[in-house]
């Protein structure tokens, strides 16, 4: 077991050669000195510490200023002052800033190694009940992610092995393959899981309000900015940041973000000043993102820094061995949501959901199995209560031999009219109704995607989740 280590700070410097010999004989632990507040800080830049024993007048810099440095590092150092009797405003002072304990001089010898062991102890404690978490937290884990398949147990391994660190993620996938999820998972199996996980779409917005959402602006900045707003990077500090859809940020922003992941640092609109922030990145995307660069859609520098760790999402197609336990979790989770008894799913039904395509993944699942249990009436779910439009190709099921007997012009209109719905609900239900992601992905103007919505009569309501 990897021992403590404890820093002693004090400019009188018989004083800390003493306490450096009594701790030694006292306590399992290394034990380091510093003589001034200045060496102390250039010691904890080297030496993770678990204690620091500083007193609190010394020339360069207070131990109460030492105290507000050591609270401002990324890992938590507990801290005892040592105050001269009659200082006792000081120390409480000390209490109210982050100290942990306090102890007066001439030190009572008994009573500083007892408060010593008592800090370590709690540490200790702290350790083991974190450890525990951590635990239950991937044991929950499993329990989001249904399925045994090889694919998915290797992103479940990438996301254990690198929750606990400050690395930067990048989650791809198609759309439903659950890369929120992911990144939700990977949140709370961090040190950061105690706090929530901000998240923003980055298609979802358009570049002024996203830049402001991102970076924050001052009351003032531009025409209707009429009180300040800290921003998403502001909100996350001390967190995570999702980024998802970062393929669909504009040039210009992913600028400004590639100087915030280099240095820490975010100036909102407006302001002439930079405030240091503590965000972990995870970003998501659906696109092909080094395809983006190649094409010069997507800055080459940024796409290294946040593609620290890749975790690549798999599609249903490629763990159909889950496809049962996946469908059986979700008519037991849907049932119990909706107040419905419970149903089964006969054998047929079953392999008609295992022998589907489903370009729109899990999440197309999950849409499927809720259909069939709020419109069946029986409580066996049957291949006929299976709807899986538009997941066969996107012209679906069209009778040839029926167009065939056609004349030519109504058999072209009526295939064509097929195509067009297909192709329109598997683009709404890929892009979740967002119209403008629709528009982009399809290639059409917004304009005429609605006109040919409307000429269809699809509602987009039906694909917003």
């Amino acid at each position: 077991m990897h021992k403590n280590s404890i820093l002693i700070v004090d400019d009188e410097i018989d004083l800390l050669a003493g306490l450096k010999r009594l701790a030694r004989s006292k306590l399992d632990c290394e034990i380091l000195t510093a003589s001034s507040a200045a060496q102390a800080l250039s010691v904890l830049a080297e030496k993770p510490c678990q204690l620091v024993l500083s007193d609190i007048r010394m020339p360069d810099m207070s131990g109460l200023e030492l105290l507000e440095r050591i609270n401002a590092m990324p890992q938590p150092i507990d801290t005892i002052l040592m105050t001269a009797y009659g200082s006792i405003d000081q120390a409480v002072e000390a209490l109210h800033k982050g100290a942990t304990n306090f102890v007066t001089k001439p030190l009572q010898h008994n009573q500083l190694f007892h408060t010593i062991k008592q800090c370590l102890e709690r540490q200790q404690l702290i350790i083991r009940n974190q450890a525990l978490e951590r635990r239950i937290r991937e044991q929950q884990l499993q329990k989001q992610f249904i399925g045994n398949s090889q694919v998915l147990q290797k992103a479940l391994t990438i996301i254990k092995q690198i929750a606990d660190s400050a690395v930067t993620v990048l989650i791809s996938g198609e759309s439903g393959t659950g890369k929120e999820l992911a990144a939700q998972t990977i949140h709370q199996l961090s040190g950061r899981g105690d706090r929530e996980m901000i998240a923003v779409n980055c298609a979802a917005l358009p570049e002024s309000i996203l830049e402001s959402e991102l970076f924050g602006h001052r009351k003032g900045a531009f025409t209707g900015a009429d009180s300040r707003h800290d921003g998403l990077f502001a909100a996350a500090d001390g967190s995570s940041l999702l980024l998802d859809e970062i393929g669909e940020m504009p040039l210009s922003l992913q600028a400004k973000l590639l100087r915030v992941l280099q240095e820490g640092v975010i100036r909102p609109l407006g302001e002439t000043s930079s405030r240091h922030i503590d965000v972990r990145i995870i970003a998501a995307t659906n696109c092909d993102l080094w395809q983006a660069v190649r094409q010069k859609k997507f800055r080459e520098d940024l796409y290294f820094r946040i593609s620290e760790i890749t975790l690549p999402m798999p599609p249903l197609r490629s763990m159909v061995e889950d496809i049962p336990l996946l469908a059986l979790h979700c008519i037991s989770q849907f049932c119990k949501d909706s107040n419905k008894p419970e149903k089964t799913i006969s054998v047929k039904a079953m392999q008609k959901l295992s022998t589907a395509p489903w370009p729109g993944n899990v999440r197309q699942l999950q849409n499927v199995i809720k259909r069939a249990i709020l419109l069946g009436s029986r409580p066996i779910i049957e291949p006929e209560d299976i709807d899986l439009s538009g997941s066969n190709g996107f012209c679906g099921e069209v009778d040839i031999e029926s167009l065939m007997t056609m004349t030519y012009q109504p058999a072209k209109e009526a295939l064509l009219e097929k195509f067009q719905t297909s192709y329109l609900e598997h683009l709404l239900r890929r892009t979740e109704g967002n119209i403008s992601q629709a528009a982009r992905e399809s290639g059409l103007k917004r304009q005429s995607l609605q006109r040919l919505l409307k000429q269809y009569h699809i509602t987009i309501e039906q694909y917003r989740l």
